[in-house]
């Protein structure tokens, strides 16, 4: 009886492929490989999405309404830009998914069952983020900036610094929306709880403020707020489900 255990035990253990063998060119050449393929990748959805680029960039206008370009290539490059952060959208569980490929084989069994039910959640809730960004804090943003406007002061958005400034708006919060996840992860490790996340409430409206202020596309204190106030909400959010799903 002893043997079977054993030898069950041993088969447990035994687990890795083959790839955990391989020797260090082995490595890089995989890495080459994976590299590539998500290279690839993001050029064909890029490609794609430059077929569609004036319907994108009509949705992406919308909550500013008409926009100019002030030099004879800025449509063009903004066309591009546009295409190449769709494109990359487009592919990014194939890019997730070379990355989680490339390190699996020395992951133990039950981490491999974990990020199998991370990863796509962790894609699901950036995607979450970048929809929330754009249907309810941009508009909310434009229409503010838009307030300062005067007979004797009009606005005229460049085609070119509108995409820089909503993409450096709308990326943040696909991060931000991962924070349950992250919080939820530290819980399930144990190495937080619901108790603790209270007592550090204060501390972490103070810090989203001041990441707010970070990594706001404008020093204004509405945009810093508009990123601040998801992500307390969001703490909040991660209390009640370490409490009263993990019981933690």
């Amino acid at each position: 009886m002893s043997d079977i255990t054993t030898q069950s035990k041993d088969e447990e253990v035994v687990t890795a492929p083959e790839l955990t063998d391989m020797s260090l060119v082995d490595h890089l050449q995989e890495l080459r490989r994976r590299i590539i393929t998500a290279v690839i990748a993001i050029a064909i959805g890029s490609c794609a999405a430059y077929f569609y680029a004036q319907d994108i960039v009509h949705f992406i206008t919308a909550p500013a309404g008409k926009l100019y370009y002030l030099n004879p290539a800025e449509a063009f490059f903004t066309y591009l830009k546009v295409s190449f952060f769709v494109g990359f959208l487009l592919v990014l569980p194939i890019v997730l998914y070379q990355i989680w490929a490339f390190v699996v084989p020395a992951l133990t069994t039950t981490e491999r069952k974990t990020t199998i039910v991370l990863l796509p959640a962790s894609v699901l809730l950036f995607f979450v983020g970048l929809a929330f960004s754009y249907y309810f804090v941009l508009p909310a943003g434009i229409k503010f900036f838009l307030g300062f406007a005067t007979e004797d002061l009009q606005p005229m958005f460049s085609i070119g610094q509108y995409l820089s400034f909503v993409i450096s708006f709308l990326l943040p919060f696909g991060f931000i929306f991962e924070l349950p996840l992250f919080v939820l992860v530290l819980a399930k490790m144990g190495i937080i709880g619901s108790e603790f996340l209270k007592a550090k409430r204060k501390i972490v409206i103070v810090a989203t403020f001041i990441i707010g202020a970070a990594i706001s596309p404008t020093p204004d204190v509405f945009s810093q707020s508009m990123i601040a106030i998801p992500m307390i909400v969001l703490y909040e959010i991660s209390i009640l489900i370490v409490q009263h799903i993990l019981r933690k």
